[in-house]
């Protein structure tokens, strides 16, 4: 399974229309007719594209409202959403035209990043029930567009309902953080945890990953191409 940016991926320029929001055109990817490359190696493609925090480099973020666009993820030109539901209505279309993107492009499933605020000073009163319902209303769109969905990282909204909404679970640090018990679950589900690490010694952490049947390696934070795989 590869997991590739969904703008990167794009084929060919494409312009989308998003009811009650306006046109977008996604230009052709940086890494165009990678997907039908791996697809002819017998490899899964998962896309990743952010749908908890408005990035200012995507061709779509002249869309979100600004009273959408809460405080700073801690990267460079990303703000969380207000992923409270009574926003959703001024910003998930555009999140579900992604969805609808990497369906066309041909992706097997996505890595909707950044749906977990709790405790990142998002700048709105989100509650932990608000997280949770984002995050399950995120899987229920995936799979209505027939795609495969992993719940990225948010620890604290793992339970018996996003365990079965979600098909993996793709986390950061956790050996880091000693967070990687809250992740049983999903192997007690026999689905998959790929789990990845920025920080620490691999001789250190892989063995424990084994042991819990994580998928775990060592990447840098460029996410360039080096890894250390457990």
């Amino acid at each position: 399974m590869f997991d590739i940016d969904l703008e990167d991926a794009l084929p060919a320029a494409r312009t989308i229309a998003v009811a009650g929001f306006g046109r977008v055109t996604w230009p052709k990817g940086d890494n165009a007719g990678v997907i039908p490359r791996l697809h002819a190696r017998g490899r899964v493609v998962i896309c990743y594209l952010d749908s908890g925090a408005w990035e200012s480099y995507r061709p779509d973020a002249a869309l979100f409202p600004a009273s959408v666009r809460g405080g700073s993820t801690g990267w460079s030109g990303e703000r969380w959403l207000d992923i409270r539901p009574e926003a959703w209505r001024k910003f998930a279309p555009l999140i579900w035209a992604r969805m609808n993107l990497a369906r066309t492009i041909g992706c097997d499933g996505i890595e909707p990043d950044q749906n977990n605020p709790m405790g990142n000073n998002p700048g709105f009163p989100i509650t932990f029930a608000n997280q949770r319902a984002w995050y399950l209303e995120v899987a229920r769109q995936a799979h209505a567009r027939r795609l495969s969905v992993g719940m990225k990282n948010g620890i604290e909204s793992i339970d018996a309902r996003t365990v079965a909404a979600f098909d993996w679970a793709l986390n950061e640090e956790c050996f880091q953080y000693s967070e990687c018990e809250a992740l049983r679950p999903f192997i007690a589900a026999r689905k998959a945890v790929f789990q990845v690490e920025y920080e620490g010694n691999p001789a250190v952490f892989c063995p424990s990953a084994r042991s819990l049947r994580f998928s775990s390696m060592k990447k840098r934070l460029e996410l360039d191409a080096w890894r250390i795989v457990c």
